[in-house]
């Protein structure tokens, strides 16, 4: 686990949210049912996102994060994919009660997602303004020649250099960081309430990703959308983040806002996190990676699913009464005010 960008020591100034909730999930399953069993990908995942807010969803590459989000935009591989339980509402309309029709006027002018890697997900064989305008020529019924219009302004909007010029230029043509600025420009096209970044910098180096989340968070003061962060860089989490959830084995064990959970971690997972991640005030020593890997899905360990890799595991005597970590799972509960976590012992990791 490495962090790309530093962490810096206080709290960044951020726009303030509102209290309305733009997009409500309710104990989300997600399950991928395959010859060889039954995959638990995403297990009872809840949370909500207002306007303004930026919510990071953060955590090991295998967690849940990426098929949570697939889940909200409809573009889970069905079958093998099932969304076996919960509910996802946005602006208290469940989305997955709606018919095929409803959700594509949704998905796009409410809800829009950018996606990791911009190369495989742009169409080489047409132009990126062919590729922007059509957002236009589908839910606005824009002419060729006016879609390439608003194809230029959305160019310009993320900052693509001689944008006129260059919008029948082919992907392939453009750096990696054009390439997700393209991205940018084709989920901001029609001004969504809610925009899902997924590892929108991954395979960036430090600056251009750097200006990419600068874009974004000017797209998101400027238009209010709130914004839906899915990453495991923690630098990037705490630069524009205003509150964090963290994943672990398709649930959420830890939520709070992102200087508490940074600056004391309730969870032995999202303290493994911190503890991994380079300091830039720290000269020398060496990391702390978590011991062990992952969990298998589709064979979750009972209880706490993080008890085979936690340092302060109590089995068996040592575990009090109902707080064996390997057979009692512990809820997702508040601990302190403001802070949730799924740990039998969070205050002993808070030290409260």
């Amino acid at each position: 686990m490495t962090s790309s960008l530093p962490v810096p020591a206080g709290a960044s100034a951020r726009p303030a949210t509102t209290g309305t909730a733009l997009l409500e999930v309710d104990d989300l399953h997600v399950e991928f049912r395959t010859r060889a069993g039954v995959v638990n990908a995403v297990n009872g995942v809840s949370y909500t996102l207002a306007q303004r807010q930026t919510l990071a969803i953060l955590g090991e590459s295998g967690s849940g994060k990426s098929v949570s989000a697939q889940a909200i935009m409809g573009i889970l591989d069905t079958p093998p994919a099932v969304i076996a339980g919960g509910g996802i509402r946005f602006e208290g309309r469940d989305l997955l009660t709606m018919s095929a029709e409803e959700q594509r006027k949704v998905r796009g002018p409410g809800i829009s997602m950018i996606f990791q890697d911009a190369l495989s997900s742009l169409n080489p064989v047409y132009s990126v303004g062919y590729q922007i305008g059509e957002m236009f020529r589908a839910h606005r019924g824009a002419s060729k020649s006016d879609a390439k219009k608003k194809a230029v302004e959305l160019m310009d909007r993320v900052r693509i250099p001689a944008a006129a010029q260059r919008v029948n230029d082919f992907p392939h043509q453009f750096s990696g960081g054009m390439r997700q600025r393209v991205m940018i420009a084709m989920a901001i096209a029609l001004d969504p309430r809610i925009l899902i970044a997924d590892e929108p910098t991954t395979a960036l180096d430090v600056t251009v990703q750097a200006q990419v989340m600068d874009l974004l968070t000017e797209l998101q003061r400027d238009t209010g959308m709130g914004l839906i962060l899915i990453t495991h860089d923690l630098g990037v989490v705490n630069e524009v983040a205003d509150d964090v959830a963290v994943m672990y084995a398709g649930r959420i064990v830890e939520r709070g806002t992102v200087d508490d959970v940074f600056t004391r971690p309730a969870h032995p997972y999202t303290e493994g996190l911190m503890k991994s991640m380079p300091a830039v005030d720290a000269k020398g020593g060496r990391l702390q990676p978590i011991d062990g890997q992952p969990p298998n899905l589709a064979s979750i360990p009972s209880g706490c699913p993080f008890h085979p890799r936690c340092p302060r595991r109590r089995l068996g005597a040592a575990a009090l009464p109902e707080r064996d970590c390997a057979g009692d799972r512990p809820p997702l509960r508040l601990v302190v005010p403001g802070r949730e976590a799924a740990c039998h012992y969070s205050e002993e990791v808070l030290g409260v």
